[in-house]
């Protein structure tokens, strides 16, 4: 290493348009993709005493575009703390250039007029706002669609112009007029737009290129336009001066004058798409690509939901397959947890040192005080968030208190994560969602909602470039896990539903491809297709995944309906039977559909005068009953049929009733509220086809229990 250089990692880097020019050979002489950077210093030349290494600093780095980068450190300054690295690694170039352009190129003043072009890109936005605060008068051009931007920079309507159209030559002339023309152009444009820019000037003016795409002769602008003109880049300025200038602009910062720009993060392994994005100018502000460190050693991961049976898988294989050797387990039990003490010896066993705290992650507080004893030896490296509980129940059902009680572990613990870090050099974020959040999960709507909260956080830490992936996983088989509460009944239905189990292998295998993978959310689920396909309606965002069979004809009318063996339908053979017969024909079908929801092989074990409760349908299961002998029948059913008729026997007379020979096969229920009617081939619980009145019947008509018998406290996860 040369004297008075710094080598960095590097966490983020600045792409500006002559990146873009670049790599498609557009600019002059070439150059090397990445100019600025923040990161973490590595190393220092001996005469470099200001700075050590583990210090977070930014500026101007030749070639940042990967992990490592090499700088003068008069280019360097340290990071303020409330800043990320994407947001650092903005500043350098633009602002920089913003400043070394207006002030000691153009000399800009009070009441003097400036034209920035493509004023909501990364210069631009820098531009205006140091223009604004020397207090000129500023004329902007962007896309039209990037005007609000503009607006927001504090520009007036008849100061704004499109960069898509020489229009703004009549507008600003007309607005300039007064004062002769503009007193400085900060030039990005090309060919005609230029000359319509120059055209702009009054006499003696400073037209100022840094897009440097159509560079011009100033001996010929001068004679041409009597105006001065500078094709300049920023390194023009030296490093001392350059030096002085980042002092004078985090000064700005500090003070308020100046802003940080809107950025928009790419992973750098999506470099090419981001260098795609920037030459489209579809961005504002600015474009950074983040830089994923690899985990340190020495450092410190935490793990929320341990005392959970996936936070104990996640903490062995973190152990035993990626080399952690500091564990913070946190979890609502602490030491307490049912096989904590086995799981820590066996960790240690394997190498690793084991801190666990009882922890509410939910907790400002508590959280708090629990990150700020990691030690500064060992720093926070990496967060994996599977705490969570489950209080699952219908929509009627979810109080405020069962919206809480789900959320607050889960989402709000994400959101204090995610804030009580912002400042730790993560090389890990891992958030474990659900599939429910995803796919829709029958009675989960707190719990939906909890785990979409998780994947809306990954791509909202990914945009300000910071680590980030949400996980959004099916079902698992590992025991006291989060299916621990499932019966058969729910184990069968989702069974038919395609959903499989993963295995803690198959879990810990697309964990791991997981993290070699730049997506925000990533749903990993075993899914069986042949089930999928054999549904006769697949989820919409499932389609692409299975060959539905053949469009079934659309379904007669119930007295006409036959079954796929050739039967004749229920309705014909109802109404072919003699009295005795029918009450027969209904209890059976009865009995067939409820041992089918309850996961029962044998029809004839229900017994027919045992409650629906006794046999252990709950509100969910309640519906898919309801749903199977409505499209049986053909009949419009109340919701909350099975509460009103509470056993096999007590619903089969009724449905007899209303299938006898004096009501029409299709006649709605009159005890029913309208509902919309069930698609063909629908056998699950579908409460999208359930409106408003039939949820509310469901909740009003809900056992002693409550439609909920299912919620509690619910298992870590």
């Amino acid at each position: 290493m040369q004297p008075g250089q710094v080598r960095l990692a590097v966490r983020a880097a600045g792409l500006n348009f002559r990146d873009a020019l670049g790599a498609l050979g557009m600019y002059p002489g070439g150059v090397r993709i990445g100019a600025e950077a923040a990161g973490v210093v590595m190393e220092t030349a001996p005469d470099v005493t200001d700075l050590v290494p583990g210090d977070r600093v930014f500026g101007m780095v030749a070639g940042s575009a990967g992990p490592l980068g090499t700088a003068d450190r008069r280019l360097l300054a340290p990071m303020p703390r409330q800043w990320t690295f994407a947001q650092a690694a903005a500043v350098p170039v633009v602002y920089l250039t913003a400043y070394y352009g207006l002030v000691d190129l153009a000399g800009l003043t009070s009441g003097q007029s400036v034209l920035v072009h493509s004023a909501a890109g990364g210069v631009g936005t820098a531009a205006v706002q140091l223009a604004r605060h020397l207090g000129a008068d500023v004329y902007g051009t962007a896309s039209p669609g990037k005007w609000d931007a503009l607006r927001d920079l504090g520009l007036a309507d008849e100061r704004i112009a499109s960069s898509r159209t020489l229009d703004f030559e009549a507008a600003f002339r007309a607005e300039s007029a007064e004062h002769g023309g503009l007193d400085v152009v900060l030039n990005s444009l090309a060919h005609e737009y230029l000359d319509a820019s120059l055209r702009l000037m009054r006499p003696g003016g400073r037209f100022l290129e840094m897009g440097k795409t159509d560079v011009r002769e100033a001996e010929a602008v001068r004679a041409a336009h009597d105006a001065e003109y500078t094709a300049f880049d920023l390194i023009d300025a030296g490093p001392d001066r350059i030096a002085a200038i980042l002092a004078e602009v985090l000064a700005l910062f500090d003070s308020g004058a100046l802003a940080l720009p809107p950025v928009t993060a790419w992973d750098v392994r999506s470099a090419p798409d981001a260098l795609r994005h920037l030459s489209q100018a579809r961005h504002r502000g600015k474009v950074v690509l983040t830089v994923p460190r690899p985990p340190d050693p020495a450092g410190t991961v935490l793990i929320t939901g341990a005392t959970g049976a996936l936070g104990g898988l996640v903490a062995r294989h973190l152990v035993s397959e990626h080399g952690v050797r500091r564990l913070l387990l946190a979890g609502r039990r602490g030491t307490d947890a049912p096989g904590m003490a086995a799981l820590v010896a066996e960790l240690t066993a394997g190498g690793a040192e084991v801190t666990v705290a009882r922890c509410d992650v939910g907790d400002r507080t508590a959280l708090g005080a629990l990150l700020a004893g990691v030690p500064a030896a060992h720093p926070l490296t990496g967060v994996v968030h599977t705490a969570g509980v489950l209080d699952d129940g219908v929509l009627p059902s979810m109080t405020p208190e069962r919206m809480r009680g789900v959320l607050a572990p889960k989402a709000d613990a994400a959101w204090l994560l995610h804030e009580l870090t912002l400042d730790a050099d993560l090389a890990l974020f891992t958030l474990f969602s659900s599939a429910a959040g995803t796919l829709g999960g029958a009675g989960q709507a707190n719990y939906a909602a909890a785990n979409s909260y998780l994947d809306a956080l990954a791509h909202y830490r990914r945009s300000l470039g910071l680590p980030a992936q949400s996980l959004a996983w099916g079902l698992w088989d590992t025991p006291g896990g989060m299916n621990a509460h499932l019966r058969n009944a729910d184990r069968t239905r989702l069974t038919r539903a395609g959903s499989g189990t993963l295995s803690a292998g198959e879990g810990m295998r697309l964990f791991d491809a997981a993290l070699g993978l730049d997506d925000a959310v990533l749903v990993p689920v075993k899914l069986n297709t042949a089930a999928l396909a054999g549904r006769g309606e697949v989820p919409a965002l499932l389609r692409g995944l299975v060959r539905e069979r053949a469009a079934a004809p659309p379904r007669p009318a119930s007295g006409t309906a036959a079954r796929r063996d050739g039967e004749p339908g229920f309705a014909r053979r109802l109404a072919e039977a003699g009295p005795a017969e029918r009450a027969r024909l209904v209890l059976d079908l009865v009995c067939e559909h409820a041992a089918a929801v309850l996961g029962h092989g044998d029809a004839g074990a229900l017994p027919p005068d045992e409650a629906f409760k006794e046999l252990g349908f709950d509100s969910l299961t309640s519906v898919e009953l309801r749903n199977r002998l409505a499209k049986e029948t053909g009949l419009r059913l109340p919701a909350g049929l099975l509460f009103d008729h509470p056993t096999p026997q007590a619903l089969a007379d009724r449905l007899t009733t209303l299938l006898s020979a004096n009501d029409a096969p299709a006649t709605p229920d009159p005890e029913a509220a309208p509902t919309k009617p069930q698609p063909s081939g629908a056998s699950e619980i579908d409460f999208e086809s359930l409106d408003a009145q039939s949820l509310i019947d469901l909740a009003l008509g809900g056992s002693d229990d409550g439609p909920g018998d299912r919620s509690g406290n619910g298992p870590d996860f």
